[in-house]
Formats: structure tokens, C-alpha cells, sequence
């Protein structure tokens, strides 16, 4: 690697692990990953997927590493591995029992998304039609995320409940992978109201690649462009990379990510407004980032739209590292 490296931290990114995907993310210099344990998983479900981690780590340990802590990131950009960030897309593994919040976090869970495009026992997803809100029981499980350093992820999350979430929390909270409603919109994306909350609030937002998200035939001058746009708008403090980038998976499991336990079809919503190719729920990336590894160019596209090193540095990754810092030292 040359001496201008650029520490990376990615909010988002969903694979089936292999060896090659490891070594892709080594050709795209990833510092840090914040990856999916569960999106509807149970307890004893996402139990088991943490001690598959662990089984990795020991397999590809010179390819990746656990990390919790901004130093560890760090620690990963050093020795040149990837880290790997314990996140959820959704609170179903923390089932109705606000004790597991802690077990969660004492296991290494760094990042909990409050829901999974529909309506759980925190609050509203955000293709729910009519959005109530944070619940009594969402509010609890803010308090103990805060408590014990997890960042509040409002991804998928609804309008309403996300500002609700961002008011109840005594930390920062993070949109870890999703653009903003005037870029493409659709309704995974987030208005000027939300974005304005969250960066008041000391927030970062992710922004992604993925094509529903961004563009199919999207270029990384596009993404630039719209990291650009978005840092006027928000600040140069409260934006990072999201990609939500994911490979290797089947059909069926994709389906199941829609669907869940509580539908027996893909719901209609996921092919609302066109958000899906007629050929969901297969993807076609942009050819600049086919691969995880492709989003490496991202760095010097930023440079070439005018963002001086230091900025560079703050989007890639250092406003990730900042937000785990201030959440991190909070927790009691």
C-alpha cells in the first residue's frame, strides 16, 4: 500500500464470509467493518453467529481482526487487516428483555439498528405506513445502549421514530447506510429534517453505493457529488462511507431479509415505486465498485472534487472513530 493510505471504516457491509472476501476487502485497505449478526434473528440465533466469528477470526487471522474501540481500528490500519465490528439491523435479538441489551454489548455488539423496515416492540420501521413513534419499551433500550456504549443505528428506521430516538438519547446516534431523500427517493432514504436532527445531534451519516439507494449505473464522480452536497448541507463532522454492499448470497436468502418470520411472500412495499429492479432481488452494481475492493478509488475521487486530506480523512473514516469515542466514554 502506499504511503497515503487512508483509514476506512465502512457502516455497513453484508457478505457470505469467505476467504476471497477477505482478501477483497484487504485489496480495498478496510480498516474497520460495522457487519450484520442479525436482521431477524433471535437470542439464541445471533448467539450462535457471534461464536462463528469467533471461529473466524482464529481460520483468517491474517486477514481480519475483532475490534470494539477507536484503537483497535486503529491498531487493524497498522497491521493492515480488516476489523470487524459487531453490528444488528434490527433489536430482535434483544427479543423483550432489556437485560440482554448489556449481554449483547459485554459480547462485543458495538452498533444495534432499532428496526428492520417494519414495526417491532421499539418503535416503527420505515415502511410502516402510519409511524407511532418510539415506544416506552424503545426509550428503555436507548437508555441502556447508551449506558453501555452501542450506537443507535436509525438505518431502516421511520421518520418518527427516529426523531424520537435521537431526542431520547443522551449520545450521538448513526444512520450507518442509507442517502439522502433528494439524491434518489425513495423510502429507505432520509429527509433534510432527519439529516438536520442527526447532525445537530453530533451524528454521522453513512452514505452507500447500493444501487436502490443510489443509482444502478451510479459513478464515483455521482458519489462525490453527492458526498459533496450532502457535507454542505450536514457538515464535514457528521458524514462517512455506508455502502451497504453485499455478495455471495441466494435468492431465498435475500427474500427471507424482506420477509422475515412474519410473511410468507415478499411484501408489496419492496417493489413499491420501482425501488426494485425487475429482476430483484438480484443487484446490479456499478462496475467501479462491482467489489468491495472497488470502493478504494472513493478517497482520490473525493480529492479530485476538492476535499483537502484532512477532509478526506474525517469522511473515509475519522468521523466513525469520533462517534465510537464520545458514545464509548459515556458508558458506565
Amino acid at each position: 500500500m502506499a504511503d497515503d493510505r487512508v483509514l476506512i471504516v465502512d457502516g455497513a457491509q453484508h457478505h457470505k464470509w469467505t476467504r476471497e472476501t477477505f482478501e477483497d476487502l484487504r485489496e480495498g485497505d478496510f480498516s474497520a467493518l460495522n457487519i450484520t449478526l442479525a436482521i431477524w434473528e433471535n437470542a439464541t440465533e445471533t448467539l450462535s453467529e457471534i461464536g462463528m466469528w469467533y471461529r473466524r477470526f482464529d481460520e483468517f487471522s491474517d486477514l481480519i481482526m475483532p475490534v470494539y474501540t477507536s484503537e483497535d481500528i486503529r491498531a487493524a490500519f497498522e497491521a493492515k487487516k480488516t476489523g470487524i465490528l459487531f453490528g444488528f439491523q434490527n433489536t430482535s435479538p434483544i427479543e423483550d428483555n432489556i437485560e440482554f441489551v448489556a449481554v449483547f454489548a459485554k459480547l462485543g455488539v458495538r452498533v444495534m439498528q432499532l428496526t428492520y423496515n417494519t414495526q417491532n416492540l421499539i418503535g416503527c420501521g420505515c415502511y410502516e405506513p402510519n409511524d407511532s413513534g418510539l415506544t416506552y419499551f424503545g426509550r428503555d433500550v436507548i437508555s441502556e445502549m447508551n449506558r453501555h456504549g452501542v450506537i443507535i443505528d436509525l438505518s431502516h428506521t421511520g421518520e418518527r421514530t427516529s426523531m424520537d430516538a435521537i431526542e431520547a438519547s443522551t449520545q450521538p446516534v448513526a444512520i450507518t447506510h442509507a442517502n439522502p431523500l433528494w439524491w434518489k427517493d425513495v423510502q429507505r432514504n432520509k429527509s433534510e429534517d432527519m439529516m438536520r436532527a442527526l447532525a445537530e445531534n453530533g451524528g454521522v451519516m453513512g452514505l452507500g453505493t447500493y444501487p436502490n439507494l443510489f443509482a444502478p449505473d451510479g459513478t464515483v464522480e455521482q458519489f462525490c457529488d453527492m458526498v459533496a452536497r450532502t457535507v454542505d448541507f450536514m457538515g464535514i463532522d457528521h458524514v462517512g462511507l455506508g455502502s451497504d454492499h453485499n455478495t455471495g448470497f441466494l435468492p431465498d436468502e435475500k427474500r427471507y431479509w424482506a420477509r422475515g418470520r412474519w410473511s410468507r411472500e415478499v411484501p408489496k412495499f419492496m417493489s413499491a415505486k420501482g425501488f426494485h429492479s425487475p429482476k430483484w432481488p438480484a443487484i446490479d452494481w456499478p462496475e467501479w465498485c462491482e467489489k468491495p475492493s472497488g470502493l478504494r478509488v472513493i478517497p482520490n475521487g473525493l480529492r479530485e472534487h476538492g476535499f483537502n486530506n484532512e477532509e478526506v480523512t474525517k469522511i473515509m473514516g475519522g468521523n466513525y472513530l469520533r462517534l465510537i469515542d464520545q458514545v464509548s466514554s459515556a458508558a458506565n
